[in-house]
């Protein structure tokens, strides 16, 4: 993925100082998973062009990834190729200086308008050239945004949502890269570190200025912040977004996982077993949770990512663990697309937010394995209620997740819950997760099924 600023101000120059890259050089910063090199292809006073080329290593991205690294899709994809959040990794380390509006030999430069042109090849927009629009139009840019398709020997097929983007305006280096710091991971939607309150502080400081008052200012914070609704709200309050209406006080004091993670332990407790297993059990979140529970004897996580299971045992800090409490955990490498006769035996199974990363053609296969071969007494499963969306897109193809493959409504979900009960002999109770919208129901959905 490759990135050019060309300052046509005289002295054109200006722009090595206050990047504090001499056009001489090609120089490298490290960046998760690859490496940043920045260089000059043209430089005289009239024109200085500074290209920021960010060279991923794609067998890197998924041995460091947290997800499945036997699915297809981890090295089938576009991470290593389009601008994203590794573009502005690469941008906050290898412009750092001029980020943050300093500038060593020629401080006055800082706050000096300069004639900019952004050229940035290649960028994933998830809502298309009306999303560019809406982002930088209201900041003064003139835009010049070119579509891929699919593939161009088959037209037929449409287009991508890839796109050759060039912006110019007249404005200040610093406010120019904060601009593109901030909206390239909106525009991809999509992050490759975790978000935390962390997140929340870097939006405030490269916003400060001209966030407050943009126009699509509520998409570019719950993009920015992965559509965690805690961080968005802290967020949006703290630059009051609202001047007619008062500031929302009252934050939820759970994130909607930890919601999801609750219900799911207490619908457990209800039950009064002594077994349990978490299939697809990622970090271990719920493990460890459901250690709390005294009366579980047996606690098993499964998951296909080896790394996940290890963040998991660090997480439950197994190694610690007094010999009563270890003998109660127990983490399997598994799929659970394929039949494991470690599975069975257990009271419960848990499926939070699972289904949803599945292709709806193996689906059928997980189905199968849980219901037909492990068998357990109840299964507690959860998943995104598509409906929900509309409180953050107006976009009826945008998911929560960029893993998600699908995302069903009430409906949807409910007749799926029907299929369960006709095919596999299994009652079925569905109760919403979240804070309920009259028009879309809950964020999540949960479905309690009991073997009859």
């Amino acid at each position: 993925m490759l990135l050019t600023i060309t300052n046509s101000r005289y002295p054109a120059t200006d722009l090595s100082f206050l990047l504090h890259k001499h056009p001489a050089k090609v120089q490298s910063v490290e960046v998760t998973n690859g490496k940043a090199h920045v260089f000059y292809p043209e430089v005289s006073d009239d024109k200085c062009t500074c290209a920021i080329l960010l060279d991923m290593d794609p067998v890197g991205l998924v041995r460091n990834s947290d997800g499945n690294p036997f699915a297809l899709d981890q090295y089938v994809n576009d991470r290593p190729y389009v601008a994203s959040s590794f573009m502005a990794s690469a941008i906050a380390k290898g412009f750092s200086s001029a980020l943050n509006g300093n500038c060593k030999e020629k401080p006055a430069l800082v706050s000096i308008p300069l004639q900019l042109e952004v050229q940035i090849f290649v960028l994933s927009v998830r809502g298309g050239e009306d999303v560019l629009q809406q982002l930088f139009l209201p900041l003064g840019y003139e835009m010049i945004a070119t579509q891929h398709p699919l593939d161009p020997h088959f037209p037929e097929w449409g287009d991508s949502r890839y796109f050759t983007v060039t912006l110019k305006h007249t404005v200040t280096l610093q406010t120019l890269l904060s601009h593109l710091y901030v909206l390239i991971p909106v525009m991809d939607n999509e992050k490759h570190y975790w978000v935390t309150e962390e997140e929340v502080t870097k939006l405030m400081n490269k916003g400060k200025g001209w966030l407050e008052d943009h126009p699509a200012k509520e998409l570019i914070v719950r993009r920015y912040l992965r559509y965690q609704r805690k961080l968005s709200n802290n967020a949006l309050s703290a630059m009051k977004v609202l001047e007619d209406t008062p500031v929302v006080e009252q934050v939820p004091k759970q994130t909607l996982h930890d919601v999801r993670l609750q219900a799911v332990y207490d619908e457990i407790a209800r039950l009064r077993v002594t077994s349990v297993i978490d299939l697809g059990c990622g970090e271990g979140r719920l493990l460890k949770l459901l250690l709390e529970n005294k009366q579980l004897q047996r606690i098993t996580g499964m998951d296909v990512s080896s790394h996940s299971l290890e963040v998991a045992a660090r997480r439950l800090k197994l190694d610690k663990m007094i010999e009563s409490q270890r003998k109660r955990i127990n983490l399997l490498q598994g799929s659970l697309t394929y039949r494991d006769r470690r599975l069975q035996g257990y009271d419960v199974a848990a499926l939070v937010e699972v289904i949803e990363h599945l292709d709806e053609d193996r689906l059928l296969a997980l189905e199968k394995n849980v219901f037909n071969e492990i068998q357990p007494n109840t299964v507690v499963l959860t998943t995104p209620n598509k409906e929900w969306n509309v409180t953050f897109t107006a976009d009826e193809t945008e998911m929560r997740h960029g893993d998600h493959r699908f995302e069903w409504t009430r409906a949807e979900f409910q007749a799926w819950c029907e299929h369960i009960r006709d095919v596999y002999k299994y009652t079925y109770e569905i109760k919403p997760l979240g804070e309920e919208i009259e028009t879309a129901g809950a964020p999540s959905q949960m479905a309690v099924f009991s073997k009859q």
